[in-house]
């Protein structure tokens, strides 16, 4: 029987330029400023989360110890530490969204969803997620999924035009990374 290798997590080509290109933007002894947008790009290439083996690589890629990637991924909560659905719903819950009926939102997607807030429905689309201030207050209750926000959610239609477009996108949005690279830094 042949012993069970876990395949070490690498960066795409794609990443790999993306990352470098960064690099270029800080002193070399500075490698550390580029920490949050090298997790952004590893959270987006390993499925929406950074595993511990993911969140190794980037120490790696950045000649850092673990822990300081440790350290910065448990404290933002833009990163997700375990496995997440297809679309992560980010659901405002700050004062003007709760008092346009965001906590009535959350129990109606969690009901329409099966996912409690912090879970993944059953059938793996939907995340749901509390967050801080998404700053669109005029057009409370707001829900933000990947880059895109989702206004005025009081109603039940509007609930579920926001899920109907979620659950018939068929690709996911090209990362920006995945464009066309500038020739300096193709097969690099």
């Amino acid at each position: 029987m042949e012993p069970n290798i876990a395949i070490k997590p690498q960066f795409s080509p794609a990443a790999q330029a993306e990352i470098k290109r960064l690099l270029t933007h800080y002193p070399a002894d500075r490698k550390k400023s580029t920490l949050l947008p090298i997790l952004h790009i590893a959270q987006a290439e390993f499925g929406g989360w950074v595993s511990p083996e993911v969140q190794d690589l980037v120490a790696e890629t950045l000649d850092l110890t673990p822990i300081e990637v440790y350290e910065v991924s448990t404290f933002y909560t833009m990163f997700n530490l375990k496995p997440v659905g297809k679309h992560v719903l980010e659901i405002c819950r700050t004062g003007p969204c709760m008092l346009r009926g965001s906590d009535e939102l959350t129990a109606h997607l969690e009901r329409i969803t099966g996912a409690k807030v912090g879970e993944t429905s059953p059938d793996g689309l939907f995340t749901l997620k509390e967050v801080e201030c998404l700053a669109a207050c005029g057009f409370a209750p707001v829900v933000q999924v990947g880059e895109q926000y989702y206004e005025s959610l009081d109603t039940e239609e509007n609930v579920q035009a926001m899920l109907s477009e979620l659950k018939n996108m068929v690709h996911r949005p090209m990362l920006p990374w995945e464009g066309n690279l500038p020739n300096s830094l193709q097969n690099n």
